[in-house]
């Protein structure tokens, strides 16, 4: 699955914006650590590969990091 920024530049177009994406991991804080972060992507360099992290590779995952860190804005 490719993922697309079609309905957030929809959104954006219409002044809604900026869009944030946010997600967490962990087991919820009653079993344990949980860490929650969101991110602005910049619309003109959104890394491939963001649509699913668990299919990526150890050394792909690290690369899309990299860039993620680089061109967004990211709060952990």
């Amino acid at each position: 699955m490719q993922a697309t920024f079609e309905l957030e530049a929809n959104e954006m177009a219409l002044g809604n914006g900026p869009v944030i994406g946010i997600d967490e991991a962990g087991r919820g804080p009653w079993a344990g650590p949980v860490v929650a972060a969101a991110v602005i992507l910049d619309p003109a360099r959104i890394p491939g590969g963001i649509a699913d992290s668990k299919a990526l590779d150890a050394d792909k995952r690290e690369a899309v990091y990299a860039t993620i860190m680089a061109t967004s804005r990211v709060g952990i």
